[in-house]
């Protein structure tokens, strides 16, 4: 009974958490309700028994996916109402997408149903020796290996996607030139000096000191004064 209720509980935060990822106009507080989401996950997949996953939920995506996001939307300055300026334009493409998606969704739920022996396979009691972390194991990693590489390849084009739209290249920004440093034609003379030669024999002449005058007693002349001024 306990379960059951804990169950609905969480759910109930976690599709509320997420409506609200989609609806909340801060991006910080779609990020922040991210959070929440799955830590909600989490609890769900620790009642269904599954605490490798839900760890794996708590540290890899809140501890650093999430905490990733919201430091790069903190750091980003977006402009909202550039963004809202082509919204009327592209309603109609993204209400078409919208539709696609929802009617794609219908099909799936209209046509899914549990198998026979579903529940019959909850019921089962666990291994002895076998843990979900090695039955996860098994399953991604022998079972479907090529699903899984797979998976990998289409985030890895993502990323590669996302760097090239948006790395911009700034003209005023001054860049080093290797070969041109290297190549150093014309500016440098390289000269063979033999050992122990020294500036003059290899045409380098110090410049000669200036000589100074030397010092004259100062002559101090005295103003003449009037008949009437006092010496």
């Amino acid at each position: 009974m306990i379960a059951t209720l804990a169950f609905y509980l969480f759910a109930a935060v976690l599709i509320g958490a997420a409506a609200m990822v989609v609806t909340s106009r801060n991006p910080v507080h779609s990020v922040l309700f991210l959070i929440l989401a799955f830590f909600n996950a989490a609890a769900l997949f620790l009642i269904a028994g599954a605490e490798f996953l839900a760890m794996i939920l708590v540290i890899v995506y809140v501890g650093a996916v999430a905490v990733l996001f919201l430091f790069v939307v903190m750091m980003l300055d977006v402009d909202f109402a550039a963004l809202r300026q082509g919204f009327q334009r592209y309603a109609p493409i993204g209400g078409a997408v919208g539709a696609v998606l929802l009617a794609e969704l219908v099909f799936v739920f209209a046509t899914w149903s549990f198998a026979d022996d579903a529940a019959g396979l909850r019921l089962n009691p666990v291994p002895a020796g076998v843990d979900n972390t090695r039955a996860i194991g098994r399953v991604m990693y022998t079972d479907h290996v090529l699903l899984f590489q797979l998976a990998g390849l289409i985030l890895l084009v993502a990323m590669i996607g996302a760097i090239v739209l948006t790395l911009r290249g700034r003209t005023s920004t001054r860049r080093q030139d290797i070969a041109r440093q290297v190549a150093r034609a014309g500016s440098v003379n390289l000269r063979q000096v033999p050992p122990g030669a020294g500036l003059g024999q290899i045409g380098i002449e110090r410049p000669p000191a200036e000589t100074l005058p030397e010092a004259q007693p100062k002559r101090i002349e005295h103003a003449e004064h009037g008949h009437g001024g006092h010496h």
